[in-house]
């Protein structure tokens, strides 16, 4: 298969607890940085996925999450500063940033991967768009897999990951099929 990029959450994912930290405070897991590496390394675009509502409560700008992502070398963020209240297309579980990252970057979505650690917002909305699907256990992806599986219970990840290294090895071995 070919995969032509893949599209990483970041509370959770990437590093922190699931909760808001401003990018100021954020801290990458330990392995975040060298997994982002081997897909570069592998020529796999890398794009930042996110919802940050706090953004529109003026507790962070679109550029704190922007320059973040730079320093992380994603190749673009695809950022929803909305509340899931706002009746925007880019809150996942809607899939208006991967529709958006499609057009600029001409992506068949159906090569690509939704890294993410929450089963009711990035495993919906990578399904909404026939992405393919893996859930982290890191952040809120345990509780996502056990005690809130209900609110996603018709969707199956196409594989359930440690962590989001674990996540890209598995996505570099799949890419070599």
């Amino acid at each position: 298969m070919n995969i032509e990029a893949v599209f990483v959450d970041r509370d959770g994912t990437i590093g922190g607890t699931g909760h808001f930290i401003h990018p100021k405070d954020f801290t990458p897991y330990s392995f975040s940085r060298a997994a982002l590496q081997i897909l570069k390394y592998n020529n796999i675009k890398t794009f930042a996925c996110t919802n940050q509502h706090r953004i529109s409560r003026g507790e962070a700008t679109l550029d704190d999450f922007y320059k973040e992502f730079q320093s992380y070398e994603f190749d673009d963020a695809f950022i929803c500063p909305h509340s899931s209240d706002d009746d925007c297309n880019c809150h996942k579980p809607k899939p208006g940033m991967l529709l958006e990252a499609s057009k600029k970057y001409k992506l068949d979505l159906t090569k690509t991967v939704f890294i993410g650690d929450v089963g009711s917002t990035d495993m919906l909305a990578a399904h909404s768009v026939d992405a393919m699907k893996i859930l982290v256990l890191t952040g809120w992806g345990y509780s996502s897999l056990n005690q809130y599986r209900d609110k996603w219970a018709e969707i199956e990840p196409d594989y359930v990951a440690e962590n989001l290294l674990d996540a890209v090895k598995w996505v570099i071995n799949k890419n070599k099929v």
